[in-house]
Formats: structure tokens, sequence, C-alpha cells
């Protein structure tokens, strides 16, 4: 039998993600409760629950796609079980082709299998660690030096909002010009079409929501962007020439 994929391994991965709902709907029910304690209505928290199941279901589709790349080497397990609790295609891909080099082939050793575990595990444990321990001093002082003074508030917000775009811009610009497990660029025409696609969906749809007042739409806007972009990439890739669709002029 795969060790990979045997009965304990099924047993773990079960267990995780068996963890991982509980926990989930336990701090749902508290945020539930306490959210009406404070005089919430509702409409208002029933609105935020469906905004926020929605936006989950594309990253959750890119959870899937990272299962999937992942499982020829690592089987279905291993990558389920990460994915279920942290991570995304860019790190775990990165920490596990760091160990094995090429994700094209079913590792059969089981130490290599052990060593790929750790270094995918360990790599996410650091910031688990500090965030209980840092975030919440950060927090108050950050807190503390932008509430007295509307301009150090406004300050505040374009500092986060930089943050904010400076961490799309990465992401972006990985997709772009990103390097495969294999060595080649990820980067191409395919890549900045579909980011064209769903940077001009975004504007249509907020310009939408925003002329015909559409408040309970605004949050659906991001989600049908990406669900948007992904039609596009599908469509492009069914009827445009595969020359033009495989194109990267990084390489």
């Amino acid at each position: 039998m795969d060790f990979r994929q045997n009965g304990f391994m099924y047993a773990l991965g079960f267990i995780v993600v068996a963890f991982v709902i509980v926990q989930s709907a336990f701090f749902i029910v508290k945020a539930w409760k306490r959210a009406k304690e404070l005089g919430i209505e509702s409409s208002v928290l029933k609105t935020t629950v469906t905004s926020s199941a929605l936006f989950t279901v594309a990253p959750a589709i890119a959870i899937l796609a990272t299962v999937i790349v992942l499982s020829k080497a690592l089987g279905l397990v291993l990558p389920w079980i990460r994915l279920s609790v942290i991570g995304n295609l860019a790190y775990e891909s990165t920490a596990a082709s760091a160990v094995l080099g090429n994700l094209n082939q079913a590792i059969t050793d089981k130490g290599d299998f052990s060593t790929v575990a750790w270094v995918m595990t360990i790599g996410s444990c650091l910031p688990l660690v500090l965030m209980p321990i840092l975030c919440k001093k950060l927090h108050s002082k950050i807190g503390g030096a932008l509430s007295g003074d509307s301009k150090v508030g406004k300050l505040g917000d374009y500092i986060s909002a930089g943050a904010f775009i400076g961490i799309i811009t990465a992401f972006v610009a990985t997709s772009i010009n990103g390097k495969s497990s294999d060595g080649k660029t990820d980067g191409g025409f395919l890549s900045i079409a579909v980011l064209i696609v769903a940077v001009l969906l975004y504007l249509l749809l907020e310009t939408i929501a925003t002329k015909f007042n559409l408040k309970k739409f605004e949050p659906f806007v991001m989600p049908l962007a990406m669900f948007g972009a992904m039609g596009a990439a599908v469509l492009f890739t069914s009827i445009l020439p595969a020359e033009l669709v495989t194109h990267s002029w990084f390489n």
C-alpha cells in the first residue's frame, strides 16, 4: 500500500479536518452571540456571513488546485492536511520543491516524505507562535498612536492601504513572472490577460454597485470578479491558439 495515503494518513487527515471544522463552528457561534450582545441586527450578521462565505469559495478553489498539484509527488493526504490548516500554492510548492527539486515525480522514500512534511510544517509555525505574543501589543500601540489625531488617523489609513496594495502587488508580480517547480517561467500572455480581465470586471461591478446604490451587492464584487477572471482563463485557453496561450516573453 502507498505509505503516502494509507489508512493511518487518511485517519490523521480526517482528525485534522474535523478539528478545523469544530473550531470554526465554535468561533462562529461565539462571534454571533457577542454581536447580538453589542446590538448588531440579525440582517447585518446574515449579510456578513453570506458575503464572507462567498468570498471564501474562490480561494477554496485555489486551495483545491494546490492539493491536486502537490498530490502527484506527495500523495493526496499530506497536501490536504497542510492546506486545511494554513498555507498556499506559493509557499507549499516552494517548500516541497526546496527538498525534492521536482514535484512531477512521486516520492518513494519515507525519509524524503518525512523531510518534506517537516519543512512544510515548521515554516508555517513561526507566525502562529509570534502572533499571540506580539500582535496584541503592536495593535494596542498602533491604535493608540492613530486614535488621537485625525491627520495621523488618515496616515494610518494610507499605511494600511499601502500595505494591502503591496501584498497584492507581490502576488501579481509572482503570478506574472513566477518560476514553476521545473524551472520554467509561468508568466506570459495568459497571466496578464486574466489579470486585466479581473481588474476590468472589478471596476465595472464596483461602478454598477456605486451608481445604483446597491449596498448589498458590494460584498460580492470581489468574488464575482475573481470568478469572472477564472472563467476568462478557461475561455482563453479554449479558444485562443496554444502558442499564444503558452507564450512567455520572460524565458
